[in-house]
């Protein structure tokens, strides 16, 4: 599972590693679409943000519970549902796609198609990162900094770390730190 705020590349990131895997990979916002027939704006504007959080919790419960090995691009709020973390922890290695908020204010831009960021796209990221920091630390079983580093790259570290992971058979050390 790959974690991390938006911009962080955890979609492009894991698409690349499900194929490097061999995996199927899952998006929450593609999911979320394919579920719902509305983009994650569509379903902020017309039922709120406690609907879309809904349906984050239910496609990564269901992409946690499908029994295909898969990688998945874990919505970056979903670490404040104590359930979703929970299952988390128990279904396979966790990775977060660490980046400063400077890096993330480059990559998301003005924020367009992120319903959070309409307001004050900098100030919120700044905002976000300061609460979900902490939550994707204390989750993670290894994090790649991904600060000027470009997405093959990325994945491939990302990759070495899951093989690594499944070959041993047990989870990694919460500091195992950037490969």
């Amino acid at each position: 599972m790959l974690i991390g705020m938006m911009g962080a590349g955890k979609s492009t990131t894991g698409a690349r590693v499900a194929r490097l895997l061999d995996r199927r990979f899952y998006d929450s916002d593609e999911e979320i679409f394919a579920r719902t027939g509305m983009t994650v704006p569509e379903i902020f504007r017309v039922h709120g943000e406690a609907a879309f959080r809904a349906q984050e919790r239910a496609v990564l419960a269901g992409a946690l519970t499908s029994g295909v090995p898969a990688v998945i691009a874990v919505a970056g709020g979903a670490v404040f549902d104590p359930d979703s973390r929970r299952r988390m922890q128990r279904s396979g290695v966790i990775i977060w796609l660490r980046a400063t908020p400077h890096t993330l204010r480059h990559r998301v831009g003005a924020g367009i198609g992120r319903p959070l960021l309409e307001q004050d796209p900098a100030g919120t990221l700044y905002r976000l990162d300061a609460l979900r920091r902490p939550l994707y630390q204390a989750l993670a079983d290894g994090y790649i900094d991904v600060d000027g580093v470009i997405p093959t790259t990325v994945a491939e570290r990302v990759a070495r770390l899951a093989r690594e992971w499944l070959e041993s058979g047990r989870g990694l050390v919460a500091d195992c730190g950037e490969l």
